[in-house]
């Protein structure tokens, strides 16, 4: 089965139609999200309908839940907060409670989901190096973990013929035929932070194990034209531009 794997949407509905119509080609067929669908972009609607509508499994970022209510706005900066009360604002009622009921953490067949970490999914901490992965490596039961939270793609891995290592690559394609486990992050859909600012998504066949990191262009300049028009802060459409 190929899955098409989404990280931090971040209401960016130009990144996400590109990125979910080249999984369509590429033979993705359920399609996997890790959260953040909403805050900073000025399409948090319309990506809700999308990932709906591909019927995504999708699991709760903090952004996600900070919208819905159901995490405070103590450790977001002020362009977070601005950009969270105004994606509030634009929700209705089903889409706010379609936010706060989604899990912290998914397991299907093949591969457990996360927004930041496994072992501890309500803290939203981040995974930016070998060390940060090593307690939810240690909670896996399945072969890999997707994550994102940091908008920088990396896989923290264990091999099978030395599990007492723990390895970091940040190779676009990986085989995790020969993986014990492995934790990784996808990057971002809709606010990519590598300095490449096209936008980031995975495809993950379950058949033969391997996992793609992609990069595609997509028009900045309307989502960058829809945030400015939206009133929120000018610097969340300048980053689009430079991948920060």
């Amino acid at each position: 089965m190929k899955y098409g794997v989404l990280g931090d949407i971040h209401g960016n509905l130009s990144a996400l139609e590109v990125a979910v119509a080249r999984l369509f080609k590429l033979g993705a067929r359920r399609f996997i999200s890790v959260g953040d669908v909403v805050g900073y972009g000025a399409a948090p609607m319309e990506c809700i309908e999308l990932l709906r509508q591909v019927g995504a499994h999708v699991v709760q970022g903090n952004h996600d839940a900070a919208v819905a209510g159901s995490l405070g706005l103590a450790y977001f900066n002020g362009f977070a907060k601005d950009a969270v009360r105004w994606t509030r604002g634009q929700l209705d009622m089903e889409a706010l409670d379609w936010l706060g009921k989604l899990p912290l953490t998914v397991e299907l067949e093949c591969c457990a989901v996360a927004h930041g970490t496994l072992h501890q999914p309500e803290r939203f901490d981040y995974v930016l190096e070998a060390r940060d992965a090593e307690p939810s490596l240690q909670a896996l039961n399945r072969p890999v973990c997707f994550v994102g939270h940091s908008h920088i793609p990396i896989t923290v891995l264990k091999l099978r013929n030395d599990p007492d290592r723990t390895a970091y690559s940040h190779d676009a394609c990986l085989d995790l035929s020969e993986c014990e486990r492995a934790v990784v992050n996808v990057g971002s859909v809709g606010q990519p932070r590598d300095e490449d600012p096209r936008t980031a998504f995975a495809l993950f066949d379950s058949d033969v194990g391997t996992v793609r990191i992609l990069r595609e262009e997509y028009d900045v300049e309307r989502e960058a034209q829809r945030i400015r028009r939206a009133g929120l802060p000018a610097m969340l459409a300048d980053r689009l531009f430079l991948g920060i």
